[in-house]
């Protein structure tokens, strides 16, 4: 293509954000023989998938990418995949009780990550029962990761409800490219006691990877009132991965994952009779996670292929705690009272002893009973055991064709089908299943050696929540191949969840003591039940962006402008006496994100990221997790010897009210010992502020932390 002219050069995307611009100004008006040489290179395009899943360069996506590659994540030191994606523009990350990771992208409610799709290998980890991701048990190592795609931006396009706000697509390491032994060993302050194994090899016409790893700390000190916290975290992963070739035409890939832990969790129960003192157990959880998929990829031709993929996967939740209340929690006339009038029947259970009195003759007879019962040895204090168990079983089958119609027309076409079941006698009474198909296709039209139109729809139809059509449009003006101008307007959608829309809430508490009443087993007198006829959220989203890598340079910029807004929404927290889910809740974001990549020579990488997000909400949880001004900077460099650093800052001014910022420094030196390679690295952490991270229990004794690693292999 032949080279800009010193007009094209001034080509500036309108309303780029002060620092971009003037980087941009500079570069593109330092005369016409340097614009020439930033502009042309004669290197291979870059290709990312998750946007459309077709092949682009980054310059001709419809949207805006963040890809953390394997050096990236190696150099940030980090443990788990929430901190990795605090290197990622606009996402916000967390911590609920319990040592929970919470991600979020532009904000949200802050206790759930409902509006974000979070991908494996092309496999969803979305948890469709309890609306939630749980980040802390995915069953993937993070030495296993090859890169992680995110897509800022809805694309239910591609992958249907959920992918409201985001996709994160994490792509794990080839086989083919893990030959040989790896070992890793992680100790470090706060109870850090990771490791990682894992053994590769291949034959003619295959390779397997086997992995074992584990992962283990403290979590916080204390809480909000100096008292120790109970929130430690282990567990134990398993994975396994082959590729196989069938013939010079396809391929077979196949993994097998599992992952078992435990989560404290400490005792939050607050009785609804205000003298009862007595303490239960902890409501530590069990989790077990157990996943596999296969996929054929069939390649007709330089210009078609095909894939089937198929997975299975089950989230398994184990927790048994002993919680006291008052008898009267159990009483069936108070269960009635509640089913009639809750507050009026909250009114009562609080002033039992007293309670106010009804004009309804129906409701002042349960009064009369419940006062009774109370007289009766119901004010007396009884612990019981409560099961809060769940699990979830999830079957996906999808087939997905690529065609290139000609040298200018892409046809992405494909079908999905999806089975979804959560077992739960406390939230459920017992089991729900959906089942939902899903049609999508994608369009991509090169115009001319500048334009590339591109269009795309998802039609989607759910037994509980409905069907859906959902477009995306997208005009991509290509300054040159690596140079690109985006203007982006597209539709989403959420459904509710199991959860939310069909819940059906309600304790049996097993081995009452003392057996007051008569009663040895008995039901919580609060029952909640989902609407039934919630409606899906809706999202209209747009979006003005540019992307360009300059070659001479080895410099990666992308600036984005987005204004999105979703009506709808479902809101409420998930909580038992105060669920009334409805979607009579909106919310508006709208800002811009950068981030720059910089290589400077081979020894130095420079990367910064930055958004500014704009967030309203009718509904105060909505805002809670949207910091206005967040983003990170980092530094690496190889020393030579064998000598490399890392150096990253990351920050926030308010998420939920509370300021976040945190200095990295890793150092690592790299031996050659009999053959093999050993790398031992520092980690220092250190906390610039002094606050609670997301909220207000989540607290350690010092604001640092250090750890050491010792990773061998051959």
């Amino acid at each position: 293509m032949p080279g800009l002219s010193r007009k094209q050069g001034r080509h500036v995307f309108p309303g780029t954000p002060p620092a971009p611009r003037l980087l941009l100004l500079t570069v593109l008006l330092g005369g016409s023989a340097m614009a020439d040489d930033l502009f042309i290179d004669n290197q291979n395009l870059p290709q990312v998938l998750t946007a459309t899943r077709l092949k682009q360069s980054p310059a001709a996506v419809p949207g805006s990418m963040t890809v953390l590659d394997s050096e990236l994540i190696r150099a940030s030191g980090a443990r788990d995949i929430p901190e990795l994606l605090r290197l990622v523009p606009g996402m916000m990350i967390g911590y609920g009780a319990g040592n929970q990771p919470t991600v979020n992208y532009h904000g949200s409610n802050v206790n759930d990550a409902r509006r974000m799709q979070v991908l494996i290998d092309g496999r969803s980890v979305y948890r469709a029962g309890l609306a939630t991701v749980d980040w802390s048990d995915i069953p993937l190592a993070i030495e296993d990761i090859e890169r992680i795609e995110v897509f800022r931006g809805p694309n239910t396009v591609s992958y249907g409800a959920n992918a409201l706000m985001a996709v994160v697509n994490i792509l794990t390491r080839s086989p083919a490219d893990s030959h040989g032994t790896r070992l890793k060993i992680t100790q470090g302050q706060d109870g850090i006691n990771d490791f990682y194994a894992s053994q590769g090899l291949g034959w003619e016409g295959g390779d397997l990877r086997l992995s074992m790893s584990g992962m283990q700390d403290d979590g916080f000190d204390k809480n909000q009132y100096g008292q120790d916290y109970r929130d430690s975290r282990r567990l134990t992963r398993f994975n396994l991965s082959a590729s196989h070739t069938l013939a010079p035409d396809q391929t077979l890939e196949w993994q097998l994952a599992a992952k078992e832990g435990s989560n404290q969790r400490p005792y939050t129960y607050t009785p609804v009779f205000p003298f009862v003192t007595g303490r239960g157990d902890n409501a530590d959880l069990n989790a077990k996670d157990y996943a596999g998929s296969v996929r054929w990829n069939i390649d007709f031709s330089p210009e078609h292929s095909l894939y089937v993929q198929g997975s299975a996967q089950q989230f398994d939740r184990q927790q048994v705690w002993r919680a006291c209340d008052a008898t009267l929690a159990f009483s069936p006339e108070l269960t009635r009272l509640w089913q009639l009038n809750p507050d009026y029947a909250e009114q009562v259970a609080r002033n039992a002893n007293n309670p106010p009195n009804n004009s309804d003759p129906v409701l002042q007879g349960l009064r009369n009973q419940i006062k009774s019962q109370w007289d009766s040895g119901g004010n007396r204090e009884v612990c019981g055991d409560v099961d809060q168990s769940t699990r979830e079983t999830r079957y996906d089958l999808e087939i997905q064709d690529t065609l290139s119609l000609t040298d200018t027309l892409r046809l992405l076409s494909g079908f999905n089908y999806r089975y979804d079941r959560a077992d739960s006698q406390t939230y459920f009474n017992g089991s729900l299943d959906d089942r939902t198909w899903r049609l999508f296709g994608q369009l991509e039209w090169r115009a001319d050696e500048h334009w590339i139109l591109q269009g795309g729809a998802m039609f989607e139809d759910s037994e509980l929540s409905g069907s859906s059509l959902t477009p995306r449009v997208a005009v991509n003006y290509l300054i040159t191949p690596r140079h690109g101008l985006r203007a982006v307007y597209s539709e989403a959608v959420r459904s509710p969840d199991m959860f939310e829309n069909n819940v059906n809430w309600s304790y049996t508490v097993k081995n009452l003591t003392p057996n007051v009443l008569g009663l040895h087993n008995g039901e919580y007198f609060v029952k909640t039940r989902g609407p039934g006829n919630l409606d899906q959220e809706r999202m209209r989203s747009r979006e003005l962006g540019y992307n360009g890598y300059f070659a001479d340079l080895d410099l990666s910029l992308d600036v984005k402008l987005f204004y999105d807004e979703i009506t709808g929404m479902i809101s409420e927290p998930l909580k038992n006496n105060q669920y009334i889910a409805s979607n009579a809740n909106k919310a508006r974001f709208s800002g811009t994100e950068t981030q720059l990549d910089w290589r400077l020579g081979m020894r130095d990488r420079l990367r910064l990221t930055y958004a500014y997000v704009d967030a309203w909400a009718s509904n105060p949880d909505d805002r809670r997790l949207s910091a206005r001004n967040s983003g990170s900077a980092g530094w690496m460099r190889d020393w030579g010897q064998g000598w490399s650093s890392a150096l990253f800052y990351y920050g926030d001014d308010a998420l939920n009210q509370y300021r976040y910022e945190r200095v990295d420094l890793r150092v690592a030196k790299r031996l050659r010992v009999y053959g093999s390679s050993l790398e031992l690295a520092a980690l220092w952490q250190q906390r610039l502020d002094d606050q609670p991270t997301t909220v207000e229990q989540n607290r350690y004794d010092s604001r640092h932390r250090l750890s050491f690693s010792a990773e061998l292999e051959f």
